[in-house]
């Protein structure tokens, strides 16, 4: 076996490994999936960071007012980071009719969500925070069946949902309602080992004195939802993750904004990453899972893609060479015996890993609901796995790039 044979091998192995590994996690579990835990309507306060969000922060604020919950036990604190357009304006429309609601304006425009959501935390009046994105909505249960977590469990700091696109009509929008989808499968089946490494900006819960605690969210970060969840993991706190609760978050309509969304949260895993290097083996579940597992999981396409783009451009060569060389010894350039193919070991465990990667997008899909199996679904699914996600490689390189030039921005 050759060195190359050798890492293709690898690269299976580890590829099968994840995917067995959910597998393994959701058959004894999945009476577990959809598990409430009952709490009281205990006050909570809502932080909504804005930016030029005037089209979507009425919907979010309706949203949020329709919670299935006490009005007297939600105050909602949109904090706008200096918005060129009338977000501003708008929330002030609510707050003249609403007690509730509270409209905050940054002094200057941050160019991310992690200020403008610690200064409404340090404004807020209740012990439990809420943050959503000024472009999502929650269903009305969502709040209730969630605070539960943080309620039975002090050490519980954070509660994060199902986070499932909303209206996706453009192409890229269907794509990305499979791949959120099945974010959310994973991500539970996650929680049932202690794991969750991230809470979502569209809505999450936490503990405000938790936060405190650690310092708030990490301004510097482009991903601050996932860097403090680590910082809070750190500290000895968990996170939980409620498969039953669901928000709803606008997509990117069109592939420059959603391939410039995917490099930002790229540069932020890694800088997560890189921030929390020295965890590793170390705090718990922290380093000895989640680092480990977030590490594969971000840089297995990244491998692959060398590996892919080793092979081909190998293959490229010989080929050249060989056409080259038949032409100046006047040879056959192609010979029927060249047409035959001669089944492998690594061409039956691609086969095998890329079948099973499409069984388990439609197991998710069929437990989260998201899609009827129609032509046109089982068209997108094939789709999401042979173009959509093999772009995730280029998007890492992308991102490694920026990050090491540091041309990169919220």
């Amino acid at each position: 076996m050759g060195f190359v044979d050798f890492v293709f091998f690898f690269y299976m192995f580890v590829g099968l490994y994840m995917l067995s590994l959910f597998l393994f996690i959701y058959f004894p579990n999945r009476k577990l999936l959809f598990e409430d835990v009952k709490g009281k309507a205990e006050a909570v306060s809502i932080v909504v960071p804005c930016y030029n969000e005037e089209k979507h922060i009425g919907q979010t604020i309706d949203a949020l007012l329709a919670l299935e919950y006490p009005r007297d036990k939600i105050e909602i604190i949109v904090v706008d980071d200096k918005s060129s357009d009338g977000s501003a304006s708008v929330v002030r429309g609510y707050a003249r009719t609403h007690s509730n609601v509270r409209l905050i304006v940054n002094t200057r425009n941050s160019g991310g969500a992690a200020e403008p959501t610690n200064i409404g935390i340090r404004a807020a009046r209740y012990a439990y925070i809420a943050v959503t994105d000024a472009d999502s909505s929650p269903e009305k249960d969502a709040l209730l069946k969630m605070i539960g977590f943080l309620q039975r469990d002090e050490k519980v700091a954070a509660v994060t949902c199902a986070v499932l696109s909303k209206q996706p009509r453009t192409f890229i929008q269907k794509l990305q309602a499979i791949e959120y989808a099945v974010i959310a499968f994973n991500r539970k089946l996650l929680d049932l080992v202690d794991a969750v490494y991230v809470t979502p900006g569209p809505f999450a819960l936490y503990r405000k004195s938790a936060l405190v605690e650690v310092g708030l969210f990490d301004t510097k970060n482009l991903t601050q939802d996932i860097e403090i969840v680590w910082r809070l993991r750190s500290h000895g706190y968990r996170a939980r993750m409620c498969l039953s609760a669901r928000v709803f978050s606008t997509t990117p309509s069109r592939f420059k904004a959603w391939f410039k969304q995917r490099i930002r949260w790229n540069i932020g895993g890694t800088q997560t990453l890189l921030q929390y290097k020295s965890s590793l083996f170390q705090k718990g579940m922290l380093g000895a899972f989640i680092i480990p597992f977030f590490s594969f999981s971000l840089f297995l396409g990244l491998f692959g893609l060398s590996l892919f783009t080793y092979l081909w451009t190998r293959r490229f060569l010989v080929s050249y060479l060989s056409t080259k060389y038949s032409v100046y010894a006047n040879t056959a350039i192609l010979r029927l015996g060249d047409l035959t193919y001669t089944p492998s070991v690594l061409n039956f465990f691609g086969a095998v890993l890329f079948l099973l990667g499409i069984w388990f997008t439609f197991l998710a899909l069929g437990i989260m609901k998201q899609h009827q199996f129609s032509k046109a679904s089982i068209f997108s699914v094939f789709f999401y796995m042979l173009i959509y996600l093999m772009i995730y490689p280029f998007i890492m390189v992308t991102s490694v790039y920026k990050l090491a030039r540091g041309t990169y921005s919220w």
